[in-house]
């Protein structure tokens, strides 16, 4: 796994990136947003760690300024804050967690191997969590209702297979040809996902 670090405070900086890399992890660090976001330029990571108050910028800001690009790479926030607002903020952007100042390196090891032993399932912009049974469209919780969630659910747990009418017609409430298409199109317009129907057969969510 490759991360990257935004942590202004040099010694606290220097000792996750050793510590981390003893681990097997690769390391990249930035003490300011500028560096940070040259890095994402030019690189892939499967994890970001992200100080909040960095001097001439803010960690909330930078992951704001990166889920507005479709940015999802699943972030942790490392600070010194305890005010809600801010942590309110950063989950609302699809922080995976936060770990406050001071800590053991060893708790943010634990707390890395936690988060990415999941079985949550990402197609295009959309990650759903099957444990939660919490979809976030754009790293924003996304409310489908009962029906709607069902249905895509059957759709994404089965992607690139078509779901038989049949079976998605258990999902409904009042079982006709209509009311799945329109929970289907309602799904299409709160997703930004193309839904397609195969004549005769049923429904697919296509593989990327």
């Amino acid at each position: 796994m490759r991360l990257l670090l935004l942590e202004d405070d040099h010694i606290l900086s220097e000792t996750l990136e050793l510590f981390l890399s003893k681990e097997g992890y690769q390391v990249d660090t930035a003490l300011s947003v500028e560096e940070a976001e040259e890095l994402t330029f030019n690189h892939t990571y499967d994890l970001y760690l992200l100080d909040i108050n960095i001097p001439q910028g803010n960690g909330l800001d930078f992951l704001k300024s990166l889920r507005y690009a479709e940015d999802m790479t699943a972030t942790i926030f490392i600070t010194a804050l305890t005010d809600i607002n801010s942590m309110a903020e950063g989950f609302k952007l699809g922080a995976m967690d936060y770990i406050k100042k001071p800590f053991d390196p060893q708790e943010l090891l634990i707390r890395i191997a936690a988060k990415f032993v999941t079985s949550t399932i990402c197609y295009k912009h959309l990650e759903y969590d099957p444990e939660s049974q919490i979809i976030r469209c754009h790293g924003e919780i996304v409310d489908l209702g009962n029906v709607q969630f069902k249905i895509f659910e059957k759709l994404l747990c089965q992607c690139g297979s078509v779901i038989k009418k049949e079976e998605l017609y258990e999902c409904l409430e009042n079982i006709s040809d209509t009311a799945l298409r329109v929970a289907i199109t309602k799904i299409k317009q709160k997703l930004n996902v193309d839904i397609k129907n195969i004549r005769g057969k049923g429904y697919i969510l296509e593989k990327l």
